[in-house]
């Protein structure tokens, strides 16, 4: 067996609620004449979700949502399921990127999963004549939804789209734990550097930084939180972490790790005063929290390593990861989020694009929560796989809990 194949095959293994998902889709083919197009991070578990659409009826034609995500391996053998079309390369151009994106919609999807929004954004844009066949769509991150948000408020979006990013599973195991330990497994395995001990300065508090904060102190390290919001700054403090402005986070800093899904979140002036050694990642979203150009503008020369980047600036040296690209899956021995906490995320994913297949017709072109019965299903399927029983409401507590009018 090939190595792509293995890797799904090992995935497949520890994805108990998509395979309860894909054993129900082969019988009932929800997707049965659709075609569903996608761009996600091309790794095991995508390839997971493929299948499992695939096991519904859906024909998917999918390609990467960053250009140092893709396994090249994984996307051989994606590409060999008989439904599958997958056109992912590691290290492609930002033409190549965007060339496969357009053969994505030369298919003409009914359906879109995006990490980014790049498939809806070109579909709102360079190729509007696909538009009037989509009937719905899926996000699966932070960045995206806010970009999604923005195009509804001007009342650009022209089809429903599911957050699923928004929904509480997602938040509290993806960006959590999913963010929280696979960026710091990329980072030490990147870098073979002790965590324990060193100052990680974390940008931004929401579930991917307080994830990444409550881990890297578990590991010992002494950590700073940097934010913009006063009550997230505020939580991070009470919390036990050091919380201070990027600036003044920069000279004191060891390791830094984005997670903000914004720009210019590590600037010039920031690295102007950092020390040498300083280690720079992004586990937000796309290459721009931190300032790339600017390393490059003043460095006087440049060390390649795998996935890292160094900079000598003057008698000091600064290290990139993954060329400022998502830590996490970037860097070679990036393997993105553990399986156990994407096999919830792409169970949220699958039944949302379900959801989109039976109830578009009464959706609006807006961003639609995902239907709590959704969330609650996947959270029972997997208490299930675990052996955990909970307790369920009395038909007393229940009432009791809907009344107004009961008393002490």
């Amino acid at each position: 067996m090939e190595s792509g194949q293995l890797k799904i095959e090992w995935a497949r293994q520890y994805m108990p609620v998509l395979s309860a998902i894909s054993e129900r889709f082969k019988k009932e083919k929800p997707f049965a004449g659709k075609v569903i197009g996608m761009a996600l991070h091309v790794e095991a578990k995508t390839a997971n979700l493929v299948k499992t659409l695939v096991d519904g009826g859906a024909t998917v034609h999918i390609t990467g949502c960053n250009p140092l995500s893709t396994q090249d391996d994984v996307a051989k053998a994606l590409d060999k399921v008989p439904g599958v079309y997958c056109y992912a390369s590691r290290g492609c151009s930002v033409d190549e990127y965007y060339k496969a994106i357009d053969t994505v919609l030369d298919a003409k999807p009914v359906i879109t999963i995006d990490d980014g929004m790049d498939l809806i954004h070109r579909l709102h844009t360079a190729r509007q004549d696909i538009l009037p066949g989509v009937i719905g769509g899926c996000e699966e991150t932070t960045t995206g939804i806010h970009r999604l948000r923005a195009m509804a408020s001007e009342g650009k979006l022209k089809f429903p789209v599911i957050a699923v990013n928004d929904t509480p599973m997602k938040h509290f195991f993806d960006n959590v734990h999913g963010t929280g330990e696979s960026a710091l497994t990329a980072i030490m395995a990147t870098t073979n550097s002790l965590i324990a001990g060193k100052w990680i300065v974390v940008a931004g508090f929401g579930y991917c930084g307080r994830g990444l904060a409550r881990k890297a102190a578990a590991l010992g390290a002494k950590v700073i939180v940097t934010e913009i919001d006063p009550r997230y700054a505020l939580e991070a403090y009470m919390d036990g972490f050091h919380v201070m402005s990027m600036k003044e986070a920069a000279p004191v800093g060891d390791i830094f790790i984005t997670t903000t899904g914004n720009r210019d979140v590590i600037t010039g002036e920031h690295m102007a005063c950092m020390k040498s050694g300083a280690i720079l990642s992004n586990a937000g979203h796309f290459n721009i929290e931190i300032d790339g150009t600017w390393l490059t503008a003043h460095a006087r020369s440049v060390e390649e390593r795998d996935g890292i980047q160094s900079y000598w600036i003057g008698d000091k040296v600064i290290h990139l990861l993954a060329e400022g690209r998502l830590v996490n899956l970037a860097v070679p021995k990036g393997m993105g989020h553990p399986i156990e906490v994407m096999d919830l995320s792409f169970a949220i994913q699958a039944l949302s694009a379900e959801y989109i297949a039976l109830h578009h017709s009464g959706l609006k072109p807006a961003v639609h929560d995902v239907p709590d019965e959704i969330d609650r299903a996947v959270a029972s399927l997997k208490l299930s796989s675990l052996g955990i029983s909970i307790d369920v409401l009395s038909k007393d507590q229940k009432e009791y809990m809907e009344s107004w009018d009961h008393g002490t």
